[in-house]
């Protein structure tokens, strides 16, 4: 049943992204959409685009395995998408055009910066989908019996051919359409399993949450803060680092920041933000009644078993909750569950690779001034492809690690590198060439020097490689300190350009402030 749902949304999604797709010289229609969506389709396409299969497959884990730790996080993820529409979404739509180097280099004028911004936009993405692609497989074949190493690599494969077509063929429109397929059948039947869990404990989350505290393993401490960083040497830190890097990573990552371009004003695009943040808080909830539901009723040492990622937590739980293996109509509402994580693993990488084609395209050739509409459009399709092949092939040789490292890499470099420097180009007037490119580089550079070093990859049983010890930075992301250091490493890039350049930026600024503040001059 499951494999016959999967074949149908292959052949659906795929019609959508040829019905959908734009002409190949059109960049407006390519980057997008012409705007066309209405502000709710294209909320739920920003909500689609947000909750990706390591949000609604990796945290439902972490809630399962560490309790309240886990419940925290899954909320920071919505308070992270709240924090992009009160202080980012509108101004970002009204100074850039296609993406996020445009923003950048929207008061500076540098290929410089456009270059670096793609080159970050590919290193802040590429881990995220290697995550998304290896989890596929292993997914995959759980959920339809597949044992063999063999097959799980031909699901990788199978996948990511998808995954490229609908960039490649639908670009920002068709992507779009799959994003709203797959956060209603997520929504839906995350909504539907959580209601008939809820029932089954009387409808008080005390109850649930007590029944799951008595099979974790660890009793009452699974509802107390603790769980996740025990051990380590600054538990209090850690937990701050991480929940921190989450709020100022996850929103910002490129993929979902396109999204903001494709509203037609400013008021379109807070309208828009509205359904993305209140569709993000309800399956924030999903995702903490299922995974405390499936510990509840079959044990948190069945789901590490299952998986020691945890990855299979919200399938475990439906499939208990639903009763899947008792009646027809049970595991045809269970299919319905499959489903929607099929089409969550499908659409997730689509918009991670056109953010990275839609960058080397128009940041990177178009930039040099030299190319038409049809080659510019062409050449984000090619790029399309070959950032989608170099993914799949990166995903096949990592399949079978703890992927867990490249989640916090994403988020950590959209925190440090990112984040500063959206904020001090939206919001510091005086913000020059200089300072947008020390904040990008010595961000990213510090993230990708210290991940290697943290709890996450060495030290501890649950890290990437637990019998090694080269942890000398004693957190599990590198937030505390890459954080601070992207932010000042652009108020000292800036201050030390000189007063004429910073009397530039600050012409330059006034000039934007009416377009960036209130859309006055914006298209």
């Amino acid at each position: 049943m499951s494999l016959v749902a999967f074949c149908a949304v292959a052949s659906i999604t795929l019609l959508l992204c040829v019905m959908t797709g734009p002409d190949r010289d059109d960049l407006q229609e390519f980057y997008t959409g012409y705007g066309t969506l209405t502000p709710f389709r294209n909320g739920m396409a920003i909500a689609g685009d947000y909750v990706s299969a390591a949000t609604a497959l990796g945290t439902c884990g972490l809630v399962a395995f560490f309790g309240y730790d886990g419940m925290l996080l899954a909320l920071s993820t919505a308070l992270s998408m709240m924090l992009l529409m009160l202080l980012l979404a509108e101004p970002l739509r009204n100074t850039g055009r296609f993406t996020m180097g445009d923003v950048l280099a929207g008061r500076t004028a540098s290929r410089a910066v456009r270059i670096t911004a793609c080159v970050v936009t590919i290193l802040s993405l590429m881990p995220m989908m290697l995550v998304q692609l290896a989890g596929a497989g292993q997914l995959m074949s759980f959920i339809l019996g597949f044992d063999s190493d063999a097959l799980e690599t031909g699901m990788v494969v199978g996948l990511g051919v998808l995954m490229i077509s609908y960039a490649v063929i639908g670009g920002m429109k068709g992507t779009a359409f799959i994003q709203l397929l797959k956060i209603f059948v997520l929504l839906g039947s995350g909504v539907m399993v959580s209601l008939v869990i809820l029932a089954r404990y009387g409808w008080d989350p005390g109850a649930l949450f007590d029944a799951a505290a008595a099979r974790s393993g660890i009793g009452d401490a699974y509802l107390r803060t603790g769980v996740e960083f025990a051990g380590h040497p600054f538990p209090k830190l850690d937990m701050i680092a991480i929940h921190v890097s989450v709020v100022l990573g996850a929103a910002v990552l490129p993929h979902i920041t396109m999204r903001m371009f494709t509203a037609s004003d400013a008021r379109q695009v807070r309208r828009a933000m509205s359904w993305a943040v209140s569709s993000v808080t309800l399956f924030s909830l999903v995702i903490v009644v299922v995974a405390f539901g499936a510990v509840a009723m079959v044990g948190r040492g069945v789901i590490a078993a299952a998986d020691p990622q945890g990855n299979t937590t919200f399938l475990l739980g439906s499939k208990a909750a639903l009763s899947a293996d008792e009646s027809y109509l049970a595991a045809l509402l269970f299919t319905t569950v499959t489903t929607a994580v099929f089409l969550t693993l499908l659409s997730s990488v689509a918009g991670m690779i056109l953010a990275c084609a839609n960058s080397l395209a128009h940041d990177v050739i178009a930039g040099r001034g030299t190319a038409s509409a049809r080659r510019e459009v062409t050449v984000a399709r090619v790029a399309a492809l070959a950032v989608g092949v170099a993914a799949v092939a990166l995903a096949t040789l990592v399949q079978h690690r703890n992927l867990q490292p490249l989640v916090t890499l994403s988020l950590s470099l959209g925190a440090s590198a990112i984040a500063p420097a959206l904020v001090y180009s939206l919001f510091w007037r005086r913000y020059t060439r200089r300072g947008v490119l020390w904040t990008l580089i010595g961000g990213s550079s510090s993230v990708l020097l210290l991940t290697p070093f943290t709890n996450l990859v060495s030290g501890y049983p649950n890290s990437a490689l637990p019998e090694a010890h080269f942890n000398w930075f004693p957190f599990t992301t590198t937030g505390l300190v890459t954080i601070p250091l992207g932010f000042a490493l652009g108020w000292l890039g800036t201050v030390t350009s000189g007063s004429r350049k910073v009397r530039e930026q600050e012409g330059r600024y006034q000039d934007l402030e009416p377009r960036l503040l209130a859309g006055l001059t914006s298209r």
